[in-house]
């Protein structure tokens, strides 16, 4: 009876670990166990098949002396600022009170629910074939047909408008943030003949600015993470030109059973996220405007 006693006193003094003990053991299981072992195999030359046999630096070496990750850049800096550039110039047409403005909040934030998905990006692959919609279009006006798939930029571009297409999420923060905004700010601007772009540039954007970084974090985190796009779209190609990292990581993995290659790319693909989210972090001091600070 004592025992019986004493067993529900621990429990009622621990009422709340034991309702936190499921998702605990979970968090442990599939997050920190997958995390540490990711680090441990990364190295080495793990082989899904053939084990290991070698232990050291040399897939951290090997990712360091390619342009893989030269790649993974140079679709951020093309994709991160073309979406935001186009989400908030959306969004600042869709502030207007403009009759049916409801219907196009609307329509432009569907592709952001679609984009994502296998069946857009083969449907976007065929947009950009050789006789496809966007080359039936070009002749139709007497010009050549552009062969996108074939050359590197033209690869790049293909799955940078499928990203940048898919500006509806980011559209809609902005929209959200800009109606934030006090209008008192715009009349008195008007009285002093401020005209649109001086007040867009000297109101708007300055008061919009932690929505902005917000954005800025987000969009980069996912930019160096794509993979439907490269994948089923240029399935890599030409020449590698569009094989990002998060390609390179599914290759190594499942397709050559280097695991521990792909372990080593993925924290590099980790370290670079982190490394350029610190650094935006850092850089807010400078050019994020916040209206609590020192009090206001």
């Amino acid at each position: 009876m004592k025992q019986q006693k004493s067993l529900h006193k621990v429990l009622a003094e621990n009422i709340g670990f034991v309702f936190v003990l499921p998702w605990l053991i979970g968090f442990l299981l599939f997050k920190v166990y997958p995390f540490a072992s990711s680090l441990y195999y990364s190295f080495t030359n793990y082989d899904m098949f053939s084990g290991i046999s070698k232990y050291g630096m040399m897939n951290y070496n090997k990712i360091f002396t390619d342009e893989d990750i030269l790649r993974a850049f140079k679709y951020a800096i093309f994709d991160v600022p073309l979406k935001l550039a186009f989400a908030l110039f959306i969004a600042y047409i869709l502030n207007f009170k403009l009759k049916g403005v409801n219907f196009f909040r609307t329509a432009y934030y569907i592709p952001s629910i679609l984009g994502g998905s296998i069946a857009i990006a083969i449907l976007w692959r065929a947009v950009f074939n050789t006789d496809g919609l966007i080359n039936t279009v070009i002749t139709a006006f007497g010009l050549p047909k552009i062969n996108w798939m074939a050359s590197d930029n033209g690869a790049l571009a293909v799955i940078v408008l499928l990203r940048v297409w898919q500006f509806g999420s980011a559209m809609v923060i902005f929209l959200a943030a800009l109606k934030g905004v006090s209008q008192d700010l715009y009349e008195a601007a008007s009285i002093d003949g401020a005209g649109k772009w001086t007040q867009f540039f000297k109101i708007t954007v300055p008061l919009i600015t932690p929505v902005i970084f917000y954005n800025l974090i987000t969009q980069l985190c996912q930019a160096f993470q794509e993979f439907n796009g490269p994948f089923l779209v240029t399935k890599g190609g030409p020449n590698g030109a569009t094989t990002l990292i998060s390609v390179l990581i599914y290759n190594n993995a499942f397709l050559r059973h280097k695991m521990g290659m792909a372990s080593a790319q993925a924290w590099v693909l980790f370290i670079i996220v982190c490394a350029l989210t610190g650094i935006a972090f850092v850089s807010q001091k400078k050019w994020v405007y916040y209206s609590d600070e020192d009090g206001r």
